[in-house]
C-alpha cells in the first residue's frame, strides 16, 4: 500500500484517536528533526542576545553619541532575548530527552523480538540500548512510563460497564488482565501455529459480481458476510490481466462454551486456538476457502476482519504462503508483528473487553509507517447493552470505522490510494463461503 505517514501527532476526533500504536505515537526521526530545528533557532537567539550586548556596550560608553537611544528598553531586550534563548533551549532538550525514551521503547522491543530468532541481532541491539542510557538516567524512567501510559489509555472505559452489583465491571477488567499477564497478545515473530486444526468442509453458498470495490473502511467492514457464511472471498481482476484478492472473515459465531468444538468452527474452542497459538478449524476453513475462490500461493490477499477474525489475518500475514500487503482488523483479541511493507489499520474500542485481550497492543506498534490504530470508548453510557458487548459489536466497529473515514489524519487519508487501486479492477467475483465441522 502507498502513501504518506505525514502527521507526527496522533489525531483526536470527537473521542477518536488515531496513531500508530502502543507507545509510539510520533515518528522519532522527524522529531529528531524538529529538535535539531529548535537548537538552530536557540543558537540566533543566542548571536541576537550577544549583539544586543555589544550594541549596548557601545551606547553606554559613549552616551552624547546616541542621545535618542532607550538604553533601558534595549537592556530589558537583550534580557526578554535571552531569556527566550533559555527557554527554547530547555524545550530543544525536553524535545531530544523524548526522542531518545521513544528510540528506547523501541529498541526494547526490537531486542524482544530478535531474541525469539536471532541472539547475536539481539545482543548488537542491547549494545545500543546501554549506549543510550548510559548518557542520562532519565531515559529508561521516561521509557517505562511511556509504555504505561500507552497501555492505560488501551483500557480507558472498561471497568465503567453496567455494574451489577460490581461485579460486572472486574468481569471485563478480567480481559486486559488475561492480556498483560499471559502475553499471548502479541503475536511474536518466528512462532507459528502449533498442532493440527480440526477437519472442516467448506461450500460457496452464494456467488455474486459487486458493482464496485468498497470505496472506504466503513464500506469495507459492511461487506462481511451475511447469514451462515463465515468468509467471503473478493477476487479482482485489473486491466493488465493480474489478479488479487479480498477475504473478509467474521468473528466468532457461536461463543456458548458448552458448544465448543461442535459443528460451528467460529466457537469458542478456535478462540482459544488461536490465541493459544494453535491451528483452529477457522483458520484452516479460511485457508480453504481462499483456494476454492482460487488464490494461490504468492497472491496479493488482503484481509478484512472482526474479532476472531483478526486473528486469523493476523496468521494470514504473518505464515501463510499469500501475500498480504494491508489487513483491516476490528475488535481483534491479538496485535501482529508485521514487516516494514505490510499495512495494517487497527481499530479498537478502549471499553471492548475482547480487544482488551491483546493487553494494548505493543509498544512500538507493528506494520509500516501508514499503519494506525484508532481508539475510542465504543459505549460510553452503563447499561444493559454491556451484557450484549455491544461495543464490540460489528454495528459499532462500523460506526468508529465511519468516523476514521471523516477524518482528515494523513494516515486514514491515505487508504484512498488503496480503494483506488481496487476501484480500477475490471471484473469483481464475490463467492461466500460456510464452513463447518466434520469430526
Amino acid at each position: 500500500m502507498s502513501g504518506t505517514a505525514g502527521a507526527v501527532t496522533p489525531g483526536s476526533i470527537g473521542g477518536l484517536d488515531i496513531d500508530h500504536g502502543g507507545a509510539i505515537a510520533v515518528d522519532t526521526e522527524q522529531l529528531r528533526v524538529v529538535g535539531a530545528r529548535m537548537l538552530a533557532v536557540a543558537y540566533q537567539y543566542a548571536d541576537a542576545r550577544e549583539a544586543i550586548g555589544r550594541a549596548l556596550a557601545l551606547i553606554t560608553s559613549a552616551p552624547r553619541s546616541f542621545p535618542l537611544v532607550d538604553v533601558g528598553a534595549l537592556r530589558w531586550s537583550g534580557e526578554r532575548v535571552g531569556a527566550l534563548r533559555d527557554e527554547i533551549g530547555e524545550a530543544c532538550g525536553g524535545v531530544l530527552l523524548m526522542v531518545d525514551a521513544f528510540e528506547l521503547v523501541e529498541l526494547r522491543a526490537r531486542a524482544e523480538a530478535l531474541a525469539l530468532t536471532d541472539a547475536a541481532a539481539a545482543d548488537a541491539v542491547q549494545v545500543r540500548i546501554d549506549r543510550l542510557t548510559a548518557g542520562d538516567e532519565r531515559i529508561d524512567a521516561l521509557a517505562d512510563r511511556l509504555v504505561a501510559d500507552g497501555k492505560a489509555r488501551r483500557f480507558e472505559g472498561l471497568g465503567g460497564q453496567y455494574d451489577l452489583g460490581g461485579a460486572l465491571p472486574h468481569l471485563f477488567l478480567a480481559g486486559a488482565f488475561v492480556g498483560v499477564v499471559s502475553g499471548l497478545g502479541k503475536v511474536a515473530p518466528g512462532a507459528p501455529l502449533k498442532g493440527a486444526a480440526d477437519p472442516v468442509r467448506v461450500d460457496p453458498v452464494r456467488t455474486s459480481t459487486p458493482a464496485a470495490a468498497p470505496k472506504d473502511l466503513a464500506a469495507a467492514l459492511g461487506r462481511m458476510p451475511k447469514a451462515s457464511a463465515q468468509v467471503a472471498v473478493e477476487k479482482y481482476t485489473m486491466a493488465d490481466g493480474t489478479t488479487r484478492y479480498v477475504a473478509y472473515v467474521k468473528g466468532t459465531q457461536n461463543s456458548a462454551p458448552w458448544q465448543a468444538g461442535a459443528a460451528e468452527p467460529w466457537d469458542m474452542k478456535s478462540n482459544v486456538e488461536l490465541y493459544r497459538g494453535q491451528r483452529s478449524a477457522s483458520y484452516q476453513a479460511t485457508l480453504d476457502a481462499l483456494a476454492l475462490a482460487g488464490a494461490e500461493p504468492g497472491d496479493q490477499v488482503d484481509v478484512v476482519a472482526h474479532s476472531q477474525g483478526g486473528m486469523i489475518a493476523a496468521r494470514l500475514a504473518m505464515e501463510s504462503e499469500f501475500d498480504v500487503s494491508l489487513q483491516l482488523t476490528a475488535g481483534s483479541p491479538e496485535e501482529p508483528t508485521l514487516r516494514d511493507d505490510q499495512t495494517i489499520v487497527q481499530l479498537r474500542h478502549t471499553d471492548d473487553v475482547v480487544s482488551a485481550l491483546a493487553a494494548g497492543g505493543s509498544a512500538e506498534g507493528t506494520g509500516s509507517p501508514d499503519s494506525f490504530t484508532a481508539t475510542r470508548v465504543g459505549d460510553p453510557d452503563d447499561g444493559f447493552q454491556d451484557f450484549t458487548l455491544k461495543t464490540h459489536g460489528l454495528e459499532t466497529y462500523i460506526e468508529t470505522a465511519e468516523m476514521v473515514d471523516e477524518s482528515h489524519d494523513p494516515r486514514a487519508e491515505a487508504l484512498d490510494v488503496y480503494w483506488s487501486d481496487l476501484g480500477e479492477a475490471v471484473a469483481v467475483e464475490r463467492t461466500e463461503f460456510h464452513a463447518q465441522r466434520t469430526g
